[in-house]
Formats: structure tokens, sequence, C-alpha cells
């Protein structure tokens, strides 16, 4: 591997799945780098096209102890002083709940630099592949974009507000939340509220399932629905089957 003593890091965003979905940018920087490190959500085939370089798996996979952030840091430090340029690759954007600001801010105690080159997020693509547009004339003019999990995987105590915020409501690593989210609508008397779920976004394997408050739950049961996935919520969701639309996935009405 060719060395290069100049450290330098650069934050790639590989968008929600699809390979063919990151940047130009992003793409020259992975061909540049000397070392990636990369996130579970990372699409392996996109790192086909770049076996000569040092590629290393820092994300959380079940069975696999996910390394801490913190180790992640010194890692990504450590191996741009050894080896040149590192590239961080990122699921979706870096600095969309994804802490990669964290990861700048170490580099810059090194006096390390640092260049990122965003991605497409999950929060808009996700619900643009399921059919969705998370504005329209007439149903939404705004989207508010929250994690249902905080540090160390403790519930957003702002999931409680959802019923009350206006416009369309996108919610991510909200999986294992849907029953409470879905809850804290109907107690609100809001049980006919548009619900959608779309599981693996840009994937051949996307799953699309759309309900209410009522019925979300169930039905995502019914359709077995995984993550990585992303909630959405609103009148925006009655727009699902207004158009034809070429997509590969599963949908349940």
């Amino acid at each position: 591997m060719k060395r290069n003593k100049v450290p330098k890091i650069t934050l790639v965003g590989a968008g929600p799945g699809d390979p063919e979905l990151i940047t130009i940018k992003g793409y020259k920087a992975l061909s540049s780098a000397d070392v990636i490190l990369y996130d579970a959500l990372v699409n392996e085939t996109l790192l086909r096209d770049f076996q000569d370089k040092k590629l290393i798996f820092v994300g959380k996979r079940k069975g696999i102890t996910p390394l801490p952030q913190r180790e992640i840091n010194q890692l990504m430090v450590k191996k741009a002083m050894e080896f040149g340029h590192v590239v961080r690759l990122k699921g979706g954007d870096p600095f969309v709940f994804g802490r990669g600001f964290e990861e700048v801010q170490y580099a810059a105690a090194f006096s390390i630099p640092v260049e990122v080159v965003p991605g497409i997020s999950s929060a808009i693509s996700g619900p643009a592949f399921g059919g969705i547009p998370v504005t329209h004339r007439g149903f939404s003019t705004s989207f508010t974009v929250i994690t249902a999990t905080c540090s160390e995987g403790v519930p957003n105590g702002n999931l409680k507000k959802l019923p009350s915020t206006e416009g369309t409501i996108v919610v991510l690593m909200g999986l294992g939340c849907l029953e409470k989210i879905a809850e804290l609508f109907q107690a609100e008397g809001k049980q006919n509220q548009p619900f959608a779920v779309v599981s693996n976004a840009s994937l051949p394997n996307q799953k699309v399932v759309v309900g209410t408050a009522n019925t979300i739950v169930h039905r995502v049961r019914e359709a077995n629905v995984k993550a990585p996935a992303i909630i959405v919520i609103g009148e925006v969701v009655k727009l699902k089957n207004s158009v034809i639309l070429e997509e590969k996935s599963f949908v349940l009405n």
C-alpha cells in the first residue's frame, strides 16, 4: 500500500443503501483513500470497487460487539497518521444522527485536516423511495426529523410531543418504538393518523407498509418488517397510492 505521510480524513455519506446513490465526490474520495473505515449500514457492494484499500469494519451488527465511538475516533486518527488518507464512510449523511461532527472535533484536536462529503439522508430519500413526498402543496408545508433513540439507546423524550407536531414527521431508528409512538397518537384521539413504515429503502428487499395509528403495528408485524426502517407520519402518507411509481417493494395497504 502506498504510504502518504500527510494525514487527512474525509467523512463521506454513503446514502441510504443503494451503492449508486453515493455522490461523485464521495466516490472520488474513496478512490483516493488509503484506509476506509465503514459502518454496518454501508452497502458492501460499494466496497467491491476498493479492494485495494485497507478496509476496516467499525459498525454494529447482530452478534458483534460494536466498537465504542471513542475507539473509532482513536482508530481513525491512528490510521491517518500511519497511512495518510482515511475515509470514514457512514450510512446516510454523516451529520444526520451519525456522530460525524464528534469525529471532526476529535481529528481537529490532532490538527488533522478533515473534509466532509454529505450523503443522501434516509430522512428524505426513504419516504421518496416509498412513494411518499415529505412535503406537498395542500398536505404539508414542513417536515420534522427525529431520532427515536438518543445516546446509549435511551428513548428520546421528545417522542411524546409528536402528536402535536405539525406537518410531516419522519422518525429514524424508531422501529422498536413504533407501538409506543402509535399509542401516543391514539391517546390524543388521533387513531386515524396516517402512518407508513419503509424498511431497507432503495434496496431490492425494500418493504413499504401503510396504515394508521390504530393499524400500523399489526400490519408491520404481519409483513415481518425488519430494521433498518423509517417511520413516516402525516397526511402525505395518503399520497402513497395516488400515482404509479416504478418500485421493487412489497406494499401492504
